[in-house]
């Protein structure tokens, strides 16, 4: 594995962080971007949506796209450098980040050329902002069993049925999401991929309101919803094909990002925080959880390397995104226990402190971790993907 960039890589890293350093202002960093990833409110999404803009004008937004969809053609170790450098920036996760990172790349792959002219332009941009319909009450982890019906009326679909854990729906433009369009094919078959106008009439969003007080889940509801059929992405009946190439996009995003400096902030404040005995990370328990904690964070870094790695050879993607996305979520429970315990009842109170100023973020971060483990695949489906695809065993 070799750490050394390019001539090339090295001056649009220093490009890209120069860049950052003039346009994003304090108001719009964060602690920690995957906690907020959707804004808490419209304020703050607007002004998200106008820096979303700002950064495309300038050539940051969909980098790796195809320059003739509106990315600049960077190469995969360029969106690499651009992650690090964006992360280490505290920027904000995009207000369309399920469009640059999720329908758009699948629309590029699988849509027609009316659709990639009508959305990839507006997705970029931040014009149309989009959100994901795939679970349902009944179908989470085993999402091929999902009930919500498309009937074929000729020109148009019409919709009935019901989505939940909807990132950012009650901000969306547009959702693309699986439907039924055929009820007595085997369940994999059957499902279309159909992209929906959110100003439809007989669609409706209600928030789920997290115990944290966030409301960026919601249900959506779909009531006799009229959808053309020019919205249908791929072939009719044969929606898994395209929600696949979806899900390889969402899981490479698994995994998280940031735990690094989450363990380097817990340092800090061990060492600031008085105990009887001096400070915190006086404590030799306290130094030995942290310091484990740097270690899996390196192997963490080192994994997602390695996988880029293969990727740069040319190589077909190997387990490392099940990897990551297993190893990142439960990661984030371990140091969300060593907040706990470092910091005591100061973190379950959702206010700055003299002690510990940034304490909502660590309120966050206790009570919000182990929904990591259920978005984006649960842990226990990484585990049966790693068991029966890398490791060989038979299926439970």
């Amino acid at each position: 594995m070799d750490f050394t960039l390019t001539p090339v890589e090295e001056a649009f890293r220093v490009e890209l962080r120069d860049w950052l350093a003039k346009h994003l202002t304090d108001d719009l960093r964060v602690d920690d971007a995957s906690d907020e990833r959707v804004a808490g409110d419209r304020e703050t999404f607007e002004r998200r949506r106008v820096w979303q803009k700002k950064m495309y004008d300038a050539g940051w937004v969909g980098i790796s796209w195809p320059k003739e969809y509106g990315g600049r053609g960077a190469t995969l170790m360029q969106q690499v450098i651009f992650e690090e450098e964006y992360f280490h920036a505290r920027g904000p996760v995009l207000p369309g980040y399920s469009g640059v990172q999720l329908a758009g790349p699948t629309i590029v792959h699988w849509g027609t050329e009316a659709q990639k002219k009508r959305h990839l332009p507006r997705i970029l941009a931040a014009e149309d902002i989009w959100c994901q319909g795939y679970s349902e009450p009944g179908a989470g982890s085993d999402l091929a069993s999902l009930r919500t019906r498309a009937e074929d009326k000729g020109d148009r679909f019409v919709i009935n049925g019901q989505k939940v854990w909807t990132s950012g729906a009650h901000f969306a433009d547009w959702i693309f999401m699986l439907a039924r369009t055929n009820p007595d094919a085997p369940k994999h078959n059957g499902i279309s991929y159909i992209l929906v106008d959110m100003r439809t009439p007989g669609i409706t969003v209600r928030p789920l309101v997290l115990m944290n007080g966030h409301r960026h889940f919601n249900e959506v509801f779909f009531d006799n919803v009229e959808v053309p059929k020019e919205n249908l992405v791929g072939p009719m009946n044969q929606g898994w094909k395209v929600a696949i190439t979806t899900l390889m996009y969402e899981r490479s995003m698994g995994g998280g990002r940031g735990q690094d400096l989450q363990v380097s902030r817990l340092i800090a404040i061990a060492k600031s925080l008085k105990t009887e005995r001096g400070t915190a990370w006086d404590d030799a328990n306290v130094r030995q959880q942290l310091s484990q904690l740097a270690i899996e964070c390196e192997a963490l870094r080192l994994t997602r390397l390695r996988g880029l790695t293969r990727r740069l050879r040319g190589e077909a993607p190997g387990p490392e995104g099940s990897i990551l996305k297993l190893y990142g979520s439960e990661l984030g429970i371990r140091i969300a226990d060593a907040a706990g315990a470092l910091l005591g009842v100061r973190c379950l109170i959702d206010t700055p402190q003299a002690e510990v100023p940034d304490a909502p973020r660590w309120f966050n971060r206790v009570v919000s971790a182990r929904q990591y483990t259920i978005a984006g695949g649960t842990s226990e489906i990484q585990r049966n993907i790693i068991g029966e695809r890398v490791l060989g065993l038979p299926k439970g």
